[in-house]
C-alpha cells in the first residue's frame, strides 16, 4: 500500500486521460466525442418523441419526461457496459506495479459519469433555451438525484464486472439485464403511475429513486414523486463495496498477455 494517499488519484487521472486519447484519438473532435456521442442519441430520441407524441401525457410535459428518462438510462447503461470490458481493454497496464484493476475500473466509471453529466447539462440548457423545459425548481435535489443514480449505476457495473471475473456466464447475462432496465429502472414511467399495491415493491429497484428525485426537481412540487434517497444510497454503497471486493479478490484470475 502506498504511503502517498494522493497517488491513487493521480493514477486514476492519468488512466482517464489515456482512455480518452486511445478511444477517441487526438484528431477531429477528439475527447469531445465523450460528450457528443450520448448527446446525439439523446437529442435524436427527444426529437422523435416531440414529433410523434402529444405535448402532454398523464398531465406532465412529454419533452422533459423523455429527456430525464433517456439521459438516466444512458448513464446507467454506460456505467454497466463500459465496466464489463474495462479490464480486457486495459489488461496490459497491469504490468505497471502501481496500476491495479481497481484503478482501471474506477477511471472508466468516472470518465463515463463525466461524459454523461456534461451531455445532460448541454441538452438541458438547449431545451431550456427553446422553452421546452423549465429551470430546476431545486438544484440540490437535481444534483443529488443525478449523483445517486451514478452511484447505484457504478456499483451495479462494478459488481457485475467482479462477478464476470469469476463466472463467465455473467458476461452473457449483462446484456439481458441492461435491456430489462429500460422498462424497470423508472426511466420511462413515473412511480405515481404504478398501482398503489405494487408501488413499494417497485421502489425496491434502486435506480427509480434517483430518477424520481431528478423529476421532482424538474417538474416541481405539484407533480407527485416517490423516492427514498437513504435506501438507494445504502444499496449503491453496498454494491460498490461488493464490486470492489470482488475485483480485488479476483485479480489473480486475470491473464496478463
Amino acid at each position: 500500500m502506498t504511503a502517498d494517499p494522493f497517488k491513487h488519484f493521480r493514477i486514476i487521472g492519468a488512466l482517464m486521460v489515456r482512455e480518452v486519447s486511445t478511444r477517441f484519438g487526438r484528431d477531429g473532435l477528439g475527447f469531445a466525442w465523450l460528450v457528443v456521442e450520448p448527446l446525439a442519441f439523446c437529442v435524436g430520441v427527444v426529437l422523435m418523441w416531440k414529433l410523434f407524441k402529444p405535448e402532454y401525457e398523464h398531465g406532465i410535459r412529454t419533452t422533459p419526461f423523455v429527456f430525464t428518462g433517456y439521459t438516466a438510462i444512458v448513464l446507467i447503461r454506460h456505467l454497466i457496459n463500459f465496466s464489463m470490458n474495462a479490464l480486457h481493454a486495459n489488461v496490459g497496464l497491469l504490468y505497471h506495479r502501481d496500476v491495479t484493476a481497481v484503478h482501471i475500473f474506477l477511471s472508466r466509471n468516472f470518465l463515463e459519469f463525466a461524459g454523461a453529466s456534461l451531455s445532460f447539462i448541454v441538452v438541458y440548457a438547449a431545451l431550456a433555451t427553446f422553452n421546452q423545459i423549465e429551470l430546476p425548481h431545486d438544484l440540490l435535489l437535481l444534483y443529488s438525484g443525478w449523483f445517486l443514480l451514478g452511484w447505484v449505476g457504478m456499483g451495479t457495473g462494478l459488481s457485475m464486472a467482479g462477478l464476470a471475473m469469476r463466472f463467465d456466464v455473467i458476461e452473457r447475462v449483462v446484456p439481458i439485464v441492461t435491456y430489462l432496465l429500460i422498462p424497470l429502472s423508472g426511466a420511462f414511467v413515473m412511480v405515481e403511475w404504478i398501482p398503489y399495491n405494487y408501488r413499494e415493491l417497485y421502489l425496491l429497484i434502486p435506480f427509480a429513486h434517483g430518477i424520481e428525485m431528478i423529476r421532482s426537481s424538474v417538474f416541481g412540487e405539484f407533480t407527485p414523486t416517490h423516492y427514498h434517497a437513504s435506501y438507494a444510497l445504502a444499496v449503491g454503497t453496498a454494491l460498490n463495496i461488493l464490486g470492489l471486493l470482488l475485483i480485488s479478490i479476483s485479480k489473480n484470475r486475470v491473464e496478463i498477455e
